[in-house]
């Protein structure tokens, strides 16, 4: 019995010297198996975008760097809107890949109009185990060699407009730059575009491909920190320094001008 305990004693003392001492990590004296280290919880409301743009907006929720690789083929894959409450890092890749994941259907050369099945998804991974804060994470997006098979199945989407609408755009600039952009590209029959107002939701209807253009839309929207509320706050002041302008102008235009007075002559008797 005393022979256990102090065996058990030595690998702590052990496993704490290595990690204090040599900066290795620190192991479980019971286990023998490597203890992972506190991760760092954050929210996040990244409104989609690149890679890059994604990792940069987790680095501003962390306050930490994060070590990433973004391979260049895959630096202008754009990922969904992710709004996530006390998340760590590990547990936002992992929810962002099953998110992306989805079968397509390619063309088959060999076979004629045949087509097979491929899974596509894209996320970040990581080699480092246990997971750290200090893990270095890699961009992958597995896609299919052959071109896809276009569907011309309707779906329904909807995207919200609340942020867009802080920024101080409104739905008809949103609408109107979307439908220019299907003009554009020749569409005779574009698809539906509804505004629910009451949850800010833009809802539209059309084929999956044609719909893609919304989201070039949305991620091409300049980003601005100020509100639509700072806007209305500045547009009063702007009105209020007017009139006080104004008011200015009518108390000098109305004020009487004052006669010169000439010098008496002094007389010289």
């Amino acid at each position: 019995m005393k022979t256990s305990k102090y065996l058990a004693l030595g690998l702590l003392i052990t496993s704490l010297a290595l990690a204090g001492g040599q900066g290795t990590q620190a192991v479980n004296p019971t286990t023998g198996l490597p203890i992972a280290p506190a991760l760092t919880k954050f929210n996040l409301d990244f409104p989609g975008g690149t890679p890059a743009q994604l990792v940069k907006a987790v680095q501003k929720a962390t306050g930490n760097p994060l070590n990433a690789i973004i391979p260049t083929e895959d630096a202008d894959i754009q990922l969904p809107p992710l709004k996530m409450n006390d998340v760590v890092t590990p547990q936002l890749f992992a929810a962002l890949e099953a998110a992306s994941r989805k079968t397509v259907a390619v063309q088959n050369g060999m076979f004629g109009n045949s087509y097979a099945q491929f899974s596509t998804d894209y996320g970040f991974k990581t080699a480092d185990g246990p997971f750290s804060d200090t893990s270095i994470w890699y961009f992958h997006a597995e896609k299919p060699s052959l071109p896809t098979v276009i569907s011309s199945e309707k779906v329904c989407r909807f995207y919200s407009m609340e942020v867009f609408l802080n920024r101080g755009f409104t739905v008809d600039d949103i609408t109107t730059a979307i439908q220019t952009g299907w003009k554009m590209a020749g569409m005779s029959a574009p698809p539906e575009l509804n505004y629910h107002k009451e949850t800010r939701l833009l809802i539209a209807f059309g084929e999956e491909s044609e719909l893609n253009t919304i989201n070039s839309v949305l991620q091409s929207l300049p980003s601005s920190n100020t509100t639509r509320t700072e806007i209305d706050n500045l547009n009063d002041q702007i009105r209020k320094l007017s009139v006080q302008v104004n008011q200015l102008q009518k108390t000098i235009s109305n004020a009487a001008p004052t006669p010169a007075v000439a010098p008496a002559e002094k007389s010289g008797k």
